[in-house]
């Protein structure tokens, strides 16, 4: 089920934000809102879920890559903070489509601070509904900013895909998303090598 995958996604963003002490109060959530991309035949809106984001990453199939990543990161109490937050989850698909060693890297104690820093470009502040986003740019809490977009109902973050969008946590929203964003300066090659 793809609602797992987002929820996972949630909870090591969560995490990552957690373990970062930087804030990001620029964020701009409300003018161009996270929204999420979902193709078509999955256009509905997943129910409500129980408890917060990471309780959502950590009990639903799919997202038990990100629950991983998040408790690696140490962001665990971060997703379990007020928020709100909206969280675009990798699904465990979407890290298993990594380059081979690269997610076997991002888990190891060394790399801690490129992993915070890649689940944290996979949260905005804010809870935005998918029927919020617009096209545009917002703000992640990682500090840089993503690309949103949307066409016929779908939803785009990057050259990721919404694949299940609109999982409502008590502390945020999850928006399942199909590719493991990776900020601009960070070289996941480098983590390999050597």
């Amino acid at each position: 089920m793809k609602v797992l995958p987002i929820a996972a996604l949630a909870l090591a963003a969560g995490l990552a934000l957690a373990g970062c002490s930087s804030s990001s109060d620029s964020t701009s959530a409300t003018s161009a809102a996270p929204s999420p991309t979902m193709a078509a035949s999955e256009a509905a809106a997943a129910p409500a879920a129980a408890g917060d984001i990471i309780d959502i990453a950590s009990t639903t199939k799919g997202f038990s890559t990100l629950a991983a990543a998040v408790t690696a990161a140490g962001l665990v109490d971060t997703l379990k903070g007020t928020g709100p937050f909206t969280v675009f989850a990798p699904t465990d698909a979407a890290f298993a489509a990594l380059p081979a060693g690269i997610l076997d890297a991002l888990l190891l104690p060394e790399n801690r601070d490129a992993l915070i820093k890649i689940l944290k470009y996979h949260v905005v502040a804010g809870a935005v509904m998918s029927g919020d986003i617009t096209d545009g740019q917002v703000a992640t809490l990682e500090g840089q900013k993503v690309t949103l977009s949307t066409d016929n109902g779908n939803y785009y973050v990057e050259a990721g895909t919404v694949v299940q969008a609109d999982v409502v946590g008590s502390n945020g929203v999850i928006h399942a998303i199909d590719v493991v964003l990776l900020p601009p300066d960070v070289d996941v090659a480098a983590l390999t090598a050597g």
